[in-house]
């Protein structure tokens, strides 16, 4: 699966037409058997895997949570290895379309993960969910 590129979309789950950064992790996870059931947004993806993760291990396919703190998750990425993620990011709530993805250069994309300040819980989930 190569989801490098494609756009981002406030709520989308879907590789063709979007996908929001907890609708790309879950669709990561899905393609390996590892998605929690049910929609989910960051902060629903945190409280799935946070009572039966290794908490801190920055490492390939740990879940890196951003945000304000524990109670105000706004983002999710998954690493790839020691210090780089990929993630459906750029966008917001206004981004609903390809052309405001383009406008935003809002898509799925892989960053250093410290790229971003607001870091508040890294995990290294059991699997399976």
């Amino acid at each position: 699966m190569c989801l490098i590129g494609t756009p981002y979309k406030w709520g989308g789950a879907n590789p063709v037409s979007g996908m929001d950064c907890s609708g790309a992790i879950q669709e990561i996870l899905s393609s390996i058997g590892f998605d929690p059931r049910g929609d989910q947004t960051a902060a629903g993806l945190y409280e799935s895997f946070a009572p039966r993760s290794e908490h801190g291990k920055l490492a390939a396919g740990a879940l890196v949570f951003y945000g304000s703190s524990l109670d105000k998750i706004t983002h999710v990425a998954m690493m790839i290895n020691d210090f780089q993620v990929m993630e459906a990011g750029g966008g917001g709530s206004k981004t609903i379309t390809r052309d405001d993805a383009a406008r935003d250069s809002a898509f799925f994309r892989i960053r250093p993960f410290n790229l971003r300040t607001d870091i508040v819980a890294v995990l290294m989930p059991t699997y399976p969910v």
